[in-house]
């Protein structure tokens, strides 16, 4: 196999039926590290919206248990990725995040910008850093996946295309985003988070780094001071190297989920989709409707 035959068993596909086989080419064998990277700063970019990192800190589950959450977050999402909608498994993930979003006072506009990050944020992730630009085909695909996702958890008005995603994030963000003391909270400790996962010396240069990596508007919502210069070329330019070398690497044989990163530390010995994510107690601020906490359907998982 050469290094553009899965893009060109991509460009094989309709990205309007196929969308979740051209996804799932591209997630797990072109871009896995790229995915998980972009992924994280969209996670970021939530917090910069006062209404959503304000919630969080509230919830102080990504501030008191920032690595379950970090974790219960990407198994979900992976669930569905690996397992299709139509899967039991998927369908357990998807119910788990409903049940959690329903516990909370969050509105559709909320719901329908973080939808917009999932789709927007790999495809300029790549565009700056990765080995390839994602294609119109894979980012026509990425736009139907997530609407299809979308809709299964409810939510409404979803854009029909990517460019009306990334027409949404910008506009959301623009009118949005700003200071609050929760947000900067919940990006202080999800920053610590992912520097916690190397040797802890290199924790300082590993914050700097990722501040390199934010863009202005989001520095300003969180109050963040600017990088140094030489600092954010550094890495800024070396993660342009990285892509530039895997473009020399053969492809990848073997797909690569989000439960087989190794930032996934919460279930060494396996884990049940059903179990993840928070159970709010009814009554005491969230849903008032109990919820089971080992829903029907559920597989259990091998370990992350």
């Amino acid at each position: 196999m050469q290094r553009y035959d899965r893009l060109r068993e991509i460009l094989r596909l309709d990205p309007d039926r196929d969308f979740l086989a051209i996804y799932r080419l591209t997630t797990t064998y072109e871009f896995p590290w790229d995915f998980t990277r972009a992924l994280e700063l969209a996670l970021l970019r939530t917090y910069a919206v006062p209404s959503i990192g304000r919630l969080l800190a509230q919830t102080a589950e990504f501030t008191d248990r920032a690595q379950r959450r970090y974790d219960d977050t990407a198994l979900l999402l992976d669930a569905v990725v690996e397992h299709g909608f139509e899967s039991d498994t998927a369908r357990t993930a998807i119910r788990r995040v409903n049940q959690m979003h329903r516990s909370y006072d969050i509105s559709g506009d909320d719901m329908r910008y973080v939808l917009c990050t999932f789709v927007v944020a790999p495809a300029r992730w790549l565009d700056a850093y990765g080995w390839r630009p994602l294609t119109h085909h894979e980012r026509r695909a990425s736009a139907n996946y997530y609407a299809t996702l979308g809709r299964h958890m409810g939510i409404t008005d979803i854009p029909d295309s990517f460019e009306e995603f990334e027409a949404t994030l910008d506009a959301y963000e623009r009118a949005h985003f700003g200071w609050d003391e929760g947000g900067r909270k919940v990006a202080d400790s999800t920053i610590d988070l992912m520097a916690s996962w190397y040797p802890a010396p290199l924790a300082p240069a590993l914050r700097g780094a990722s501040l390199a990596l934010l863009d202005e508007p989001l520095l300003d919502a969180f109050r963040y001071g600017r990088p140094n210069p030489g600092v954010q070329r550094l890495v800024r330019g070396a993660l342009r190297l990285r892509g530039r070398a895997v473009r020399l690497l053969p492809p990848r044989r073997t797909p690569h989920y989000a439960r087989q990163n190794p930032e996934i530390k919460s279930y060494p010995g396996g884990y049940d989709v059903g179990e993840l994510g928070t159970f709010p107690v009814p009554g005491a601020g969230g849903c008032p409707v109990p919820h089971p906490r080992r829903p029907a359907g559920a597989e259990a998982q091998p370990p992350a």
